[in-house]
């Protein structure tokens, strides 16, 4: 059965817990729809933390990001719900994620926001 998109994100044991150090993955086919047209918006996630505990597992990642697909959703409030939730999820020491959305209207937007 192919996989399917949910927000289950999965995590892992830090294989160095005391040690800081920083993960950093890149997304750039996350799409979600503008809550005003319905039409597709397209971006890169880009994801950047020093892990506390835990790590995220990344087959739960791709999959948390593909359940925004046919979902509406402001740039600033997917971007700041993409950090809460993993953030509630890994308990990171620090974690920063930027949502870079491609031109619509001839605006640019870039969202970056940050743990603690």
């Amino acid at each position: 059965m192919p996989s399917q998109p949910n927000r289950d994100l999965e995590t892992f044991p830090n294989p160095n817990p005391e040690r800081d150090y920083e993960i950093r993955f890149e997304c750039p086919e996350f799409t979600c729809l503008c809550p005003k047209t319905g039409q597709p918006d397209f971006a890169t996630i880009s994801i950047r933390y020093v892990p506390g505990d835990t790590c995220v597992e990344l087959k739960s990642l791709k999959m948390y990001l593909w359940s925004y697909r046919d979902e509406g959703a402001f740039h600033e409030a997917v971007t700041n719900k993409i950090l809460d939730d993993l953030v509630a999820a890994t308990n990171p020491r620090k974690m920063t994620v930027e949502g870079d959305f491609w031109v619509r209207g001839g605006i640019h937007t870039i969202v970056e926001v940050q743990h603690p």
